[in-house]
C-alpha cells in the first residue's frame, strides 16, 4: 500500500510527498483506519517503525479548523526530548495545514508556557507532570480534550508517573477517544487498558519483543569497567564505519566517568563526544541531540533517557556499555539504530554479572546473541570500581540497624530496680484497698 491509498487530504499528501515518503509502515497502515473510526485504539509495534506518524496522520486528517482557545488533542509522552520530537513531526506534517500546536515540559519557564496556551492551541504535547501543574493552576482547561494520546506508556510508568497519568485521565472528559502506543505491553499497561479504555481496537504490527531483523547484534565478554573503556576506544579507533555511535551507560556518574576517560585516551577531536543525562540542563540536552543529528558529534554517551522513542536518523551503531535491568529496555536501546528498514549494529559489553539479564533478553527475542572474547590487542585492566570489588560475607550481627539479626539479650545482671515484676497496676490495687472498691470513671454525658 502507498500513502495514496490512505484517506489523506491533499494537504497531508503534499507534506508526505515533500518528505519523500511513498509507502506507510505496517503500523501506520493498520492504525490509520482504526483511529479514523473514533474508537479507542491500543497499538503495539517494534521501535523505529513510525508510531508517531501512525497517530498524527489520522488525528490531523480529522481535526477541523477551530478558533477555540484550549486544546482539543492532548499527547502525553514520558520525556522532554520526546516532546520536542513530536513537535518536530508536527512541523513536517503541517506546512499546508492551519493548525496550532505547542509543547510543555518541566525545566522550562512555566509563565511562557501559560502565555502560549492563553493564545490558543489545537494540539498540546506534554510530559505528565507539567499537564497536572498547568491544569491545577487553571491555565490549562482539560474539559475541551476530544482525543487523548498516550505514547510510550510503559516508559511513563518506569519513570514513576503512573499517578499523574491516572489523574490526567480523570481530568479529561469521559467521552473522548483514547489512543495508546508502545513498543512493549507489560502487565501494568494491561491493567490501565482494562480500567480506562472502552472496548479498544488492538493494532499489533509485531509482537512485543520481536527481534529486529535488520539489526546485527553481538556481544563482547569483558571482565570489568576499565577494560570496557579500552574496548570502546579500540572499536572507535579501528572501525571507520562507526560514524554515528550511541553509547548507553547505566548510571549518570558512570556516564560522566566514561566521557572523561575516553576523551583522554587518544587524539580525538574536541567535539567528537557529547554527553547527556538527567543532570544536564534542558538547553544542553537539546543542543547535544541537535549536534549529534547534524553530525557534529560522532559519539553520544547517554543513560536510558534517550532509549525511548527518540528518532535520530543515521545512527550506525548502538553500544551497550552496560546492559539495562530489563530485557524490554534492551529492545528500546538497540532500536535507535536500524530505523526505517536501514541496516544497524548493536554491540554489548557483558560481564559475569550479566548472565541472568542476557538470558532474559535472548528468551524475549527467541535469539541467541553471538558472543566473542576480548581481542588480543586489548589490555585487561586490574583496576576495579568500588562496586566491582567482591565484598566478604558478613555475619548477621554486623548488619547494623537490622531488627531481624539484632543481638541477643544482655549478659550483665539487672539492677534491683529493674528486677521488679509488674503485677498489673499497683495504683488500682491501692485505690481498691482504700475505698473497698475499684475507682471508676464517671459516665460520659
Amino acid at each position: 500500500m502507498s500513502f495514496e491509498n490512505l484517506n489523506l487530504n491533499n494537504q497531508l499528501r503534499n507534506a508526505i510527498s515533500d518528505l519523500g515518503y511513498t509507502e506507510p509502515t505496517k503500523i501506520q497502515e493498520q492504525a490509520f483506519s482504526s483511529i479514523m473510526s473514533g474508537r479507542d485504539v491500543v497499538g503495539v509495534a517494534q521501535t523505529g517503525t513510525g508510531k508517531t506518524f501512525a497517530y498524527l496522520l489520522p488525528i490531523l486528517r480529522m481535526l477541523p479548523y477551530s478558533e477555540q482557545k484550549h486544546p482539543r488533542v492532548l499527547i502525553v509522552v514520558p520525556t522532554r526530548e520526546l516532546v520536542v520530537q513530536v513537535l518536530d513531526a508536527l512541523d513536517k506534517l503541517t506546512p499546508y495545514i492551519n493548525v496550532r500546536y505547542g509543547g510543555i515540559y518541566g525545566g522550562a519557564n512555566i509563565n511562557k508556557q501559560k502565555d502560549m496556551i492563553h493564545h490558543g492551541l489545537d494540539i498540546l504535547v506534554s510530559t505528565p507532570r507539567r499537564v497536572i501543574d498547568l491544569g491545577m493552576s487553571g491555565a490549562l482547561k482539560l474539559k475541551t480534550i476530544q482525543k487523548l494520546v498516550i505514547d510510550e506508556v510503559d516508559e511513563i510508568f518506569n519513570l514513576g508517573f503512573r499517578l499523574q497519568l491516572v489523574d490526567i485521565i480523570d481530568l479529561v472528559p469521559r467521552k473522548k477517544q483514547t489512543i495508546l502506543f508502545s513498543a512493549t505491553m507489560t502487565e501494568e499497561v494491561k491493567t490501565l487498558i482494562n480500567d480506562f479504555f472502552n472496548n479498544p481496537i488492538n493494532v499489533e504490527a509485531a509482537a512485543s519483543g520481536t527481534r529486529l531483523e535488520n539489526i546485527e547484534q553481538m556481544a563482547f565478554e569483558a571482565p570489568n569497567f576499565y577494560t570496557k573503556i579500552n574496548l570502546l576506544n579500540h572499536l572507535l579507533q579501528e572501525d571507520e564505519d562507526m560514524s554515528r555511535v550511541l553509547v548507553f551507560i547505566k548510571h549518570k556518574y558512570l556516564a560522566d566517568l566514561v566521557f572523561n576517560e575516553i576523551q583522554g585516551m587518544a587524539e580525538y577531536p574536541d567535539d567528537n563526544f557529547a554527553l547527556i543525562h538527567s543532570n544536564k540542563t534542558q538547553n544542553y540536552r537539546l543542543r547535544s541531540v541537535e549536534n549529534f543529528k547534524a553530525g557534529k558529534h560522532r559519539v553520544l554517551i547517554t543513560t536510558d533517557v534517550l532509549s525511548r522513542g527518540m528518532d535520530i536518523p543515521g545512527i550506525t551503531h548502538v553500544i551497550n556499555f552496560d546492559l539495562p535491568k530489563e530485557a524490554e529496555a534492551y529492545m528500546h536501546r538497540i532500536g535507535r539504530t536500524g530505523r526505517a528498514e536501514n541496516e544497524g549494529f548493536a554491540i554489548s559489553f557483558i560481564t559475569e554479572r550479566d548472565t541472568e539479564i542476557v538470558a532474559e533478553i535472548e528468551t524475549l527475542m527467541d535469539y541467541e546473541i553471538p558472543k566473542y572474547g576480548m581481542p588480543d590487542s586489548i589490555y585487561i585492566e586490574s583496576r576495579l570500581l568500588e562496586e566491582e570489588v567482591e565484598k566478604e560475607d558478613i555475619t548477621p550481627y554486623q548488619k547494623l540497624g537490622s531488627k531481624e539479626f539484632a543481638p541477643g539479650p544482655s549478659f550483665h545482671e539487672k539492677s534491683e530496680k529493674n528486677k521488679k515484676v509488674n503485677l498489673g497496676g499497683s495504683y488500682r490495687r491501692e485505690i481498691a484497698k482504700k475505698y473497698k472498691k475499684p475507682q471508676r470513671r464517671r459516665p460520659k454525658k
